[in-house]
């Protein structure tokens, strides 16, 4: 399981040194996606094939654009000698990676937000938005 938030830089090259933790969780190879938000996931191989087992689940007819999204933006990652990452242009262009970024666990997987982007998203969301929530899925 992915828990926790840590603040790194990621350099010129788009690399990003994860946390000793997350890199033993992830493996020796890895998925990144476009995130739902304005962010790139990092999924251990077995999480993406059980994520993307529920999108191949769905008709092709209906949810095509779904399945566009995750797979063409999707590509595999393995970690260098010196444990980093390396983010794509593309997708750090797409979460406005710049320097400072906020590496969040989310359970299954690894978001990675530009600092002020995930800020941004923390003031949006309250404990009220948390509670309704929890209570019209069941708890």
């Amino acid at each position: 399981m992915f828990i926790g938030e840590y603040r790194h830089n990621i350099d010129a090259k788009g690399r990003l040194m994860l946390p000793v933790k997350f890199r033993e969780k992830l493996g020796e190879e890895f998925i990144f996606s476009r995130g739902l938000d304005k962010c790139v996931c990092i999924y251990p191989i077995e999480e993406w094939k059980n994520f993307t087992a529920k999108i191949e689940e769905l008709p092709v007819a209906r949810e095509r654009h779904v399945r566009r999204y995750f797979f063409s933006g999707a590509c595999e990652g393995t970690p260098d000698a010196q444990g980093r990452v390396t983010i794509t242009q593309t997708h750090r262009e797409f979460a406005d990676l710049k320097k400072e970024v906020v590496i969040v666990g989310n359970c299954t997987h690894l978001e990675i937000w530009s600092a002020d982007e995930w800020d941004n998203e923390q003031q949006k969301v309250t404990n009220v938005d948390v509670i309704q929530d929890l209570i019209e899925l069941g708890f």
